[in-house]
């Protein structure tokens, strides 16, 4: 059932990908629009039922990073706009997932073969990496909250 959830999770962000490299204009989004519109704050805080100046805020807000969502959601309703708002990864799903668990297999065997040369029980480098390729698909079959413990 988690498999079949990443999957469908991943052919969504495929889909999405491509806007990762859209950067937001630098008077931000909503100045802009307004701006491109021929739309004065004075007429979208009307719209929008806020003064003026509090329109000049929500500008600034957006670009410093201090707006709320539900700000830019209801003023992209007033500027007949549809809101997005996205968290796109910068790799893959499975490749995020496949670098944890290399790294946390690596950790772990680490320990175990630190251990395990103090008695002089050494893996050779070929039982090693296959030691190593066992723990990570132990670690993906478990639960993967443990993952992203320390």
């Amino acid at each position: 059932m988690k498999l079949t959830a990443t999957k469908q999770l991943s052919d969504y962000l495929k889909k999405v990908t491509p806007f990762k490299a859209i950067k937001s204009p630098q008077k931000g989004w909503v100045r802009a629009i307004r701006e491109g519109l021929g739309m004065s704050r004075r007429q979208l805080a009307a719209r929008l039922g806020l003064s003026t100046s509090r329109i000049q805020r929500l500008e600034e807000d957006e670009v410093s990073g201090a707006v709320t969502v539900k700000n830019l959601r209801r003023t992209a309703e007033a500027l007949d706009c549809v809101f997005v708002y996205a968290m796109i990864p910068r790799e893959s799903i499975e490749a995020t997932l496949d670098h944890q668990v290399r790294e946390k297999a690596t950790k772990y065997l680490a320990n175990t073969s630190h251990s395990m040369a103090l008695e002089d029980q050494a893996l050779s480098d070929k039982a090693n990496k296959a030691m190593l390729e066992s723990i990570s698909k132990q670690l993906l079959e478990k639960s993967r909250h443990s993952l992203w413990d320390e």
